[in-house]
């Protein structure tokens, strides 16, 4: 006999969607990383960005000076201190980014139908007829019947502030192409992107290069967003440049997929990455729209599957001038969220958006009603059976300390961790409760001084989602005796009391190394 009613894998109570969201100590397990700008480096704005949910401040230096985002980033700090809410740092890097110069900075306005050169020339003035681009070797790398999309904010996929043309001849070093929709570009730099066109520059460009070694390696950056990343090969380029710097060798890459090229490349990137930033607005431009979701689906799965963090930017673009997302980009969020990604990246809506503060709150709030209903349950059997037998001894641990808090209905999972290996493992299984990674600080002399490893380990679980971590007091050495480890756990229980995130009666898993051996115990809260 057939039924007529809908079945759904978790029943989704309709009463529930009608429910107040309750406040909770974290915002969402699913981090957001935003991008720094003149709309949001204030110290009261950071402030009110931290507790709103943001974990991971991003400055994108396509854009304003070092001493610019210097000011921002010792804003940011007294922020930290304020709120004492831990925040990590990531550099995007410019990459071989092509554009065209306005040195006027008048606007330009491109008629339908009409034809603009495209000129290597770089002295010379834009105009509505002549645009000069700062790449040479365009005239070889294209030819006619290829589409050129040149806008001020390209990406967003605003119609109004960009162009798409077609090359109809190349003359010389030139470049001859018909305008396809009429626009007016405004500002000194427009950014220029071809469709499946291979760019002949290096990723890492001298320009970055500087940035990262008089600003990067200042700031201790946690992470290094790799823009234009098309082979393992690039990665590798990166890895071998930060290694130069003290500050910089446990700097984690995450590479940014935006085109064709990368995508072609994307297991044997994700292979050499710390993580992945899918740059959903370049990909819309190189790949026909209807096959972007696919794509977002896949390669967060794949990133699940290798416990890496995926990344899903251009989300909520139009919170960059409107208080509310549209009913869309809300669906989008939550399904990036189902999809299995990490974190959501805000660039524009924080950068120059008129409401920093309130897009981290709404799209957090998002993510958490998504997190609700995320099948947790397939997603843990699809991980065991991708990670096969024999599991490695740190995987069964992980994977037990999930499975036992699961079973327990646990508040909590706490993991002592000293390189963060073991904690980012237990957020590989994707616990429906938050797991605290206490971080065990190494303490190292070497005869002058003695040095406390953790921050970094501790700044870069801000990047992977349901981990949230605590840096422990390095006075207790909790690796030597288990008696100290008691002490911290004791420690750690309490502040969760204080904050609320766990009350009387409640079960928490605890993942530890005793000795040698790997323990996964239950404790359950009791006066």
């Amino acid at each position: 006999m057939h039924s007529n009613h809908v079945q759904f894998d978790e029943p989704i109570r309709m009463a529930s969607i009608l429910e107040h969201s309750k406040p909770r100590f974290f915002p969402a397990m699913t981090k957001i990383i935003a991008t720094l700008g003149p709309q949001s480096r204030s110290v009261d704005v950071l402030s009110a960005c931290l507790r709103a949910g943001m974990s991971v401040a991003c400055l994108d230096f396509s854009w304003g000076d070092i001493d610019y985002h210097q000011q921002t980033v010792d804003n940011l700090r007294l922020a930290v201190k304020s709120t004492k809410k831990l925040c990590a740092l990531m550099l995007d890097t410019v990459g071989p980014e092509l554009q065209i110069v306005n040195k006027s900075e008048r606007a330009i306005s491109l008629e339908n139908n009409a034809s603009v050169v495209l000129t290597p020339d770089q002295d010379k003035e834009a105009s509505p007829a002549l645009l000069p681009v700062n790449f040479g070797g365009l005239s070889k790398s294209v030819k006619p019947g290829d589409t050129i999309f040149i806008g001020q904010y390209l990406f967003t996929g605003s119609e109004t502030t960009s162009v798409w043309l077609e090359v109809t001849a190349i003359n010389g070093e030139d470049v001859v192409c018909r305008i396809n929709n009429s626009a007016t570009l405004a500002g000194s730099l427009f950014t220029l992107h071809i469709s499946r066109m291979h760019v002949d520059l290096p990723t890492l460009s001298d320009k970055d290069k500087d940035v990262i070694s008089k600003w990067g390696d200042r700031n201790n950056i946690d992470f290094l967003s790799l823009s234009y990343t098309r082979h393992a090969e690039d990665v590798r380029h990166a890895r071998e440049f930060l290694a130069n710097f003290r500050n910089l060798r446990q700097t984690q890459i995450f590479a940014k997929i935006e085109n064709i090229e990368g995508m072609t490349h994307f297991d044997e990137i994700l292979q050499e990455a710390d993580g992945i930033i899918l740059s959903r607005g370049n990909l819309g431009i190189d790949l026909p729209p209807e096959k972007v979701f696919l794509f977002q689906k896949a390669s967060i799965y794949k990133c699940n599957m290798a416990g890496k963090p995926a990344v899903v930017t251009r989300v909520v673009d139009s919170m960059t001038d409107n208080l509310r997302p549209t009913r869309a980009e809300a669906t989008d969020v939550a399904n990036a969220v189902l999809d299995g990604s990490d974190a959501v990246f805000l660039g524009a809506e924080t950068l120059r958006g008129l409401y920093p503060v309130e897009t981290i709150s709404i799209v957090g709030k998002i993510c958490a009603e998504a997190e609700k209903v995320f099948n947790q349950n397939t997603y843990f059997k699809n991980t065991v059976k991708y990670v096969g037998e024999p599991m490695s001894h740190l995987e069964s641990i992980a994977s037990s300390a999930v499975r036992a808090a699961i079973k327990v209905n646990a508040s909590l999972i706490i993991c002592f961790t000293s390189s963060g290996r073991a904690a980012r493992l237990i957020a590989k299984y994707r616990p429906t409760m938050p797991v605290l990674s206490v971080v065990i600080p190494q303490v190292k002399s070497n005869q002058i001084r003695w040095t406390f490893s953790g921050a970094f380990e501790a700044r870069q679980s801000l990047i992977v989602r349901g981990l949230f971590p605590m840096l422990a007091d390095p006075r207790h050495p909790a690796e030597s005796t288990s008696g100290s480890n008691e002490s911290v756990l004791r420690v750690t229980l309490d502040y969760g009391k204080a904050t609320g995130i766990l009350k009387e009666h409640d079960r928490v898993v605890v993942c530890q190394k005793v000795g040698d051996a790997s323990v996964v115990k239950i404790v359950e809260l009791v006066d």
